[in-house]
């Protein structure tokens, strides 16, 4: 062996292969991945600033997966053929009937979520007509680009999605000549309504060019015009404020509340104005409240991690409330993000040995990312190298390119009916806080963000028991706290069916609520809040698994705010009488604080 040259590698004998630890077995046959070199990083950064951080890599690969298996399918074609046929027929048909005065019935009808073509003007000829072919022919698209044989179901998703927005981009609502609003606009102003239009579109230009805020935006001030329940920042250090509230009862909970909040978002959205805040309710409600405000990271952050996060955001507060409020565990709050952070760490703490938890609440949050819904078009192997490149060269992912990715998935009302809206018609709309608030937005470091797409909804760690916390695995089952969990049915961020399987993860009692209402919406549902409604059920520890939509036909159906139902289930889950009102902690700042003001 000794003659060997140095760079041949040595062999170990089965027999050898046998005496190693499990570990070192493992080492020998995993192939380490060779680093990606400086300039190979830096073009695709250069590439994913062009493309708002779409990786063309894996459009491409979509696009060859989807057109191999369609040429080798012929009878697809037939199928497709035949569609086409009957399609343009029945458009024929419905055409001569309206140009003969006949009545008939439309050839399709829109998605109830698709509102481009409610008003009574595309109901009249000739627009009737465009709209009907628009929207076959999106019909069509649709079973072009899905039931393919072959293609994988990531690789379906976004050929479909894809042709989605190229056929989005040529809709007859955008284009003068077949709107017929814009048309009866344009008649009835003398064309006004494109100066204006024009003039808006200097106007965000101009903004965007200077990183602004929407016009409107600064009337909705932190600490000002939102924000504004009285409290204090009470501790600070290199990743958070906690504040505590002022309460406003004489008595309250013994257990006190901590919020976390997403950092994807300024904490505000539950302090928005004072008819629509959680904070202020829960504080009149007879609750002592904390809450998370993140740092907004800088190109310095880069290297803050999801381990910190967990430690210095989540861990940090829960301890700083611990030794103000001893004998008395948390009622721990989590929202979006921050609630999947927040079930990590009751799965951490659940078998340390610190009883620092009373319940659990997760507003909105995935824990399981197998059915992550239309946000997973943007995540894979090569879109996720893809935006490591561009954070890599930043430091950071920034707001707008996070942005341009939910305008995405909601292009028809995020994108061109606004565009529409504001640039041929005129009319702007009306700024409010949660609009404002929406525009407030924050970075996310380059390491942490890596981490989060990676370890959650790349390998799905926390729900298969690999995610580990001080080099331990942690698993969600292991807590035993009662779960409070609150879905929205039209959330594209955190889709109710995925929110619904932490019934498959928890092993104890689960009261899950489903609200009307969208990702943010739905949660600042105050009571009051016109047109609302919600689903609830109990799911008690030993109680057999029901899928999401048996669940929702067993569920209770009841008007209004879940706002009210939750300050019930908080009241039943407290196990100590109320205590006197707590007076706030040492003052660092008056809330909202400095790092919700951090541009």
């Amino acid at each position: 062996m000794s003659s060997l040259a140095p760079d041949v590698p040595v062999l170990r004998p089965p027999e050898e292969h046998l005496a190693l630890p499990h570990e070192d077995v493992v080492a020998l046959h995993r192939t380490v991945p060779e680093p990606p070199s400086d300039a190979d990083r830096l073009l695709r950064a250069m590439v994913g600033h062009i493309t708002q951080g779409i990786a063309p890599t894996s459009l491409t690969l979509a696009g060859l997966d989807w057109i191999a298996h369609l040429a080798l399918s012929p009878a697809k074609w037939q199928r497709l053929l035949e569609k086409a046929w009957k399609k343009d027929m029945r458009w024929l048909a419905y055409a001569i009937r309206n140009l003969l005065g006949m009545p008939t019935e439309p050839c399709i009808t829109p998605l109830p979520q698709d509102r481009r073509f409610r008003s009574d003007a595309w109901q009249r000829w000739p627009y009737n007509l465009l709209q009907q072919a628009f929207l076959l022919n999106q019909q069509w698209w649709h079973n072009a680009t899905t039931g393919i044989d072959g293609v994988t179901r990531h690789h379906e998703q976004l050929v479909a999605f894809v042709a989605r927005q190229l056929l989005d981009t040529v809709s007859p609502l955008n284009f003068v000549a077949t709107n017929p609003d814009v048309i009866a606009a344009t008649i009835e102003e003398g064309g006004l309504n494109f100066v204006r239009g024009l003039t808006y579109w200097a106007e965000d230009m101009q903004r965007r060019a200077s990183s602004q805020p929407p016009p409107g935006a600064e009337q909705f001030r932190p600490g000002h015009e939102v924000a504004l329940t009285s409290g204090e920042v009470i501790y600070r250090n290199r990743l958070i404020e906690l504040i505590q509230y002022r309460p406003k009862t004489t008595t309250v909970a013994a257990e006190p509340i901590l919020i976390v909040p997403a950092w994807i978002m300024k904490y505000y959205i539950l302090d928005l104005s004072p008819h629509n805040s959680l904070v202020r309710y829960l504080v009149e409600h007879g609750h002592t409240v904390f809450m998370i405000s993140w740092h907004n990271p800088t190109e310095a952050d880069r290297e803050l991690s999801l381990n910190d996060y967990l430690d210095d955001g989540v861990m940090a507060a829960i301890d700083v409330i611990h030794a103000l409020i001893p004998g008395h565990p948390v009622n721990a709050v989590g929202y979006c993000l921050g609630g999947t952070l927040l079930a990590i760490a009751a799965a951490a703490l659940a078998c340390s040995g610190r009883k620092l938890l009373n319940s659990m609440t997760l507003l909105a949050a995935q824990t399981d990312f197998s059915e992550a819904g239309e946000l997973s078009l943007f995540i894979d192997e090569s879109q996720v190298t893809w935006l490591e490149d561009l954070m890599w060269e930043q430091g950071y992912l920034d707001n707008r390119q996070m942005a341009g990715a939910f305008r995405l998935l909601r292009s028809n009302d995020l994108v061109w009916s606004l565009a529409v809206q504001q640039y041929l018609l005129g009319r702007r709309q009306r700024m409010n806080d949660l609009m404002a608030w929406n525009a407030d937005t924050t970075r996310m470091p380059y390491r942490m963000h890596s981490d989060y797409l990676r370890r959650l909804f790349l390998r799905n760690d926390l729900s298969s028991g690999r995610y580990r916390v001080d080099g331990k695995p942690v698993a969600l089952t292991d807590v035993q706290k009662p779960i409070f969990t609150v879905a929205t049915m039209s959330d594209h961020v955190s889709p109710w069916r995925s929110v619904h399987r932490i019934h498959l993860l928890a092993n104890c009692d689960v009261t899950f609520v489903l609200t009307n209402g969208g990702h943010n919406a739905g949660i600042v549902s105050e009571p009051g809040h016109r047109g609302r409604h919600y689903y609830i059920g109990e799911r008690h520890r030993g109680d057999c698994y029901i899928d999401a939509d048996t669940w929702l036909d067993q569920a209770t159906r009841r008007d209004g705010s879940w706002w009210p139902a939750w300050i019930d289930w908080l009241r039943h889950e407290s196990h100590a009488p109320p205590v006197p009102a707590r007076q706030v902690g040492p003052s660092l700042a008056p809330a909202p604080g400095t790092y919700v003001l951090e541009r």
